[in-house]
């Protein structure tokens, strides 16, 4: 193993100890340069580029039954209301960089706020919302599937930098099940993400 993958080492087990990618957007926002690049080339871009348009959206399906159910068990609090609105924004958003790949918008380098459902949302239509947002997704996926971009071609995400359209997919993907991780639910605030880690699609 070369001195430069062994350095690396002690942040790909972090992720692979958090199970599949989902540790993975989460470290390269705390890492910079070299480390941010690698974790996002292998635990991102890597999987998604072993992956289909179809893979991809199948994998998105069964990511969205698993939100679905967490927040449906999650109980009415503030905290989980705002762990659902920052789901929803970040897919929302996540969506209008994956249109850019398919040639539907141009690129706008804005932030994920913009994206995020109004403040007085209640947990019900915040339940709904993020249905709607994750079925939004999967239909980008299979749009990708009918009119996929050049392997090369990449969108800029404002932390992560440059994503192809296979690594857009897989960070919302992950993005959702990571974060969803954080709902409570009952009385005690018990939390939900505790069972296996969603399927990869990689």
């Amino acid at each position: 193993m070369s001195q430069k993958n062994k350095a690396l080492l002690p942040a790909v087990v972090t992720v692979a100890t958090m199970g599949v990618a989902a540790g993975a957007a989460l470290l390269a926002r705390r890492r910079k340069g070299e480390l941010k690049e690698f974790v996002v080339a292998n635990v991102l871009e890597r999987p998604a580029g072993r992956s289909s348009f179809t893979d991809l959206a199948q994998g998105l399906e069964r990511g969205g039954v698993s939100l679905a159910e967490r927040a449906g068990k999650a109980s009415d609090t503030p905290e989980n209301r705002e762990v659902l609105a920052h789901i929803i924004g970040i897919e929302r958003w996540g969506q209008n960089r994956v249109r850019v790949a398919l040639g539907q918008r141009s690129f706008v380098r804005d932030e994920s706020r913009g994206y995020r459902p109004p403040e007085t949302a209640t947990l019900p239509q915040l339940r709904l919302m993020l249905g709607q947002a994750r079925a939004a997704t999967v239909d980008l996926a299979r749009q990708l599937h009918q009119s996929p971009p050049d392997d090369d071609f990449v969108v800029e995400h404002n932390g992560l930098g440059p994503l192809t359209a296979k690594g857009w997919l897989r960070y919302l993907t992950q993005h959702a099940d990571l974060e969803s991780r954080k709902l409570r639910a009952g009385p005690d605030h018990a939390p939900l993400g505790e069972e296996e880690p969603a399927a990869s699609a990689g």
